[in-house]
């Protein structure tokens, strides 16, 4: 329920301060929910992540069921209208020549003294990517978060993304595809960042 605060009532601060004292409550309230799940993870692995699975999506998998396959990208990709699959491909090929230009560039020289000195950039060996999924499907923010590690060169991109009731939007699947995902978790919330956090034995 809406709650209106007028600046010109007598009671404004101590409405607005309490107002902002709830807010707290919360977070410190959704923090602790947090903390629990990912300690739950952490401690039971698969266990954890299929039961939170199913209290908040609703859908009962089994630990080999989390992994898409790769049939269902291509099958997504078969689904999702072509002028949509082409402005997906014209986003990621723009971000991709963005973040090219950002890559920082090694060097070697040899200074006075005759010492080889210089630096190297490498890539980290694994990215976790979290993709939301519940309420809306949001294909530019996998776009925007899987080019950018392609294109430093991380070689392992893990990505997890909720499917509430079993559903998936084709349309997020088809951007993974484009982006050269191929390891897509159908989890979501706390316990997916746990599982992409801590691993389990399926992730």
């Amino acid at each position: 329920m809406p709650l209106r605060l007028d600046s010109s009532t007598k009671d404004f601060e101590a409405r607005f301060t309490a107002f902002l004292a709830d807010k707290r409550e919360a977070a410190a309230d959704v923090d602790q929910v947090v903390a629990a799940i990912l300690d739950e993870v952490r401690q039971r692995g698969d266990g954890a992540v299929l039961e939170y699975t199913r209290r908040f999506d609703r859908v009962d998998y089994r630990a080999e069921d989390l992994r898409i396959p790769a049939a269902e990208l291509d099958r997504a990709m078969a689904e999702v209208e072509p002028r949509a699959v082409e402005a997906l491909r014209h986003a990621a090929e723009r971000i991709e020549a963005y973040h090219r230009r950002q890559l920082p560039a090694d060097d070697r020289f040899t200074d006075q003294a005759g010492i080889s000195l210089g630096h190297r950039w490498t890539a980290i060996a694994a990215v976790g990517l979290y993709v939301p999924g519940g309420l809306a499907a949001y294909p530019s923010s996998l776009l925007m978060n899987a080019i950018p590690a392609k294109v430093a060169g991380v070689p392992r991109l893990a990505m997890a993304v909720p499917t509430p009731d079993g559903e998936i939007s084709p349309l997020v699947l088809a951007a993974a595809r484009l982006a050269g995902i191929d390891e897509i978790y159908r989890i979501g919330g706390a316990q997916a960042i746990g599982a992409l956090a801590y691993g389990t034995d399926s992730i």
